[in-house]
């Protein structure tokens, strides 16, 4: 039977007391406790109707997998093009000398040019389908980015709120799209502050990180693409640089929704969040099994998307990392600057400083031996190099 196309998009529950809150109208926290909210589907009715064959063939974005997407009007889609990105084999003769499968899967390639397309592509559908004509968000930098393509495509109003040492393509990036920006005097969490201060009064939606429930589903079509990649089976190993955290869980959920479907079998994959020295809350949290962390004082990192020194949904984070059997492990800023430069120098691929760190916790996993080199093991390369001249110049230093 064909599914019409239909979003199986259901109901929403909070991801620690489990309150249900209704789908048709704008929703942002668990108003019982606070927590983020998690978007549920009819799996059983999903599975009768789709197949993964069902996807051959369809448009290469995210939204090939729009049943499994929260937007139920296929009209409010707002997109330009993002996901299906590419999933790159490194030659065992480079980086990843010793790993006989070594992945790259480079969200780069996005609109905007990172990751953060897919939530603000799903988050602002679902705004633009509730009548939601004004957000806000605040970002350290690329999340910044995309809400502007996306509120402007959509006709939205926005307002997005950076730290004045933001990568200064980011802001030149928010300012081209026309929104209203905020420079804020220093972190993402200075900024969060900055912009809480004037959204009340203003009546604007929040589109902060996991402080919403659709940015996360628009993320987790990292791992719904992951398992058609690989022809409908999962890696061993993901290795995830890790701010806000919500890549990861959005991956987490989709593995849980793709064994559910009975799509997948087996083992899901392993789960590892890399942070920097610098910044490095969940990392504590992990070695201490605690199931929250704490706010990382004095956070300073070259990865800006690293600089998150309290991820909101920092819980969902670390259980993702426990129930998998991941781990979690922080790098410096010159071990990422140096993975930078080995990737570009050996396999032709550009990282952006999020995704070169997540590189450079190859060897410290190796010697650890929570990796074998028989593993086949994806790292995320989060978004595109070039929008760090900075980080490109500093990295490429000593070079040639």
């Amino acid at each position: 039977m064909a599914s019409d196309l239909r979003s199986f998009f259901t109901h929403l529950y909070c991801s620690v007391c489990r309150a249900e809150h209704a789908i048709d109208e704008a929703q942002g926290v668990c108003r019982a406790c606070g927590a983020a909210l998690l978007a549920g589907y009819d799996l059983d009715l999903a599975r009768r109707n789709l197949r993964p064959s069902s996807f051959e063939g369809r448009v290469g974005t995210m939204w090939r997998y729009r049943e499994l997407l929260p937007v139920l009007d296929p009209g409010a889609i707002v997109t330009l093009g993002e996901g299906w990105t590419p999933l790159i084999r490194l030659k065992p003769g480079g980086v990843a000398a010793g790993m006989s499968s070594l992945y790259i899967k480079d969200e780069g390639c996005n609109p905007t040019g990172s990751f953060k397309a897919r939530g603000l592509s799903a988050a602002v559908s679902k705004a633009r389908e509730l009548g939601i004509g004004e957000v806000c968000i605040p970002s350290a930098g690329n999340a910044g980015g995309a809400l502007a393509a996306y509120a402007t495509a959509a006709g939205i109003s926005a307002h997005v709120f950076l730290p004045e040492d933001t990568p200064r393509i980011n802001i030149q990036e928010v300012r081209l799209f026309g929104v209203d920006l905020h420079l804020v005097d220093g972190l993402i969490s200075d900024a969060a502050k900055a912009m809480n201060e004037r959204r009340g009064p203003a009546g604007w939606f929040d589109m902060s990180t996991m402080k919403e429930p659709y940015r996360l589903e628009g993320k987790k079509t990292m791992g719904y693409e992951l398992a058609e990649q690989f022809g409908w089976s999962l890696p061993d190993v993901i290795v995830y640089p890790t701010g806000g955290g919500t890549g990861l869980i959005g991956m987490w959920k989709a593995f849980d929704e793709l064994e559910k479907l009975g799509w997948v079998e087996g083992r899901k994959p392993r789960m590892v969040s890399v942070q920097m020295a610098g910044c490095a809350p969940v990392v504590k949290a992990f070695e201490a099994r605690a199931p929250k962390s704490e706010f990382w004082e004095g956070a300073a990192t070259v990865a800006s998307g690293l600089r998150v020194p309290r991820a909101f949904a920092d819980h969902l984070i670390l259980q993702a990392l426990y129930e998998s059997g991941g781990c979690a492990v922080a790098v410096s800023d010159e071990a990422a600057l140096r993975a930078m430069r080995n990737a570009a120098r050996s396999d032709g691929v550009l990282l952006c400083p999020e995704g070169a760190a997540a590189l450079a916790a190859l060897p410290v996993l190796t010697e650890s031996g929570f990796l074998s080199g028989g593993e086949t093991v994806v790292v995320f390369n989060t978004g595109i190099a070039y929008k760090y001249a900075e980080i490109l110049e500093r990295s490429s230093e000593g070079s040639n």
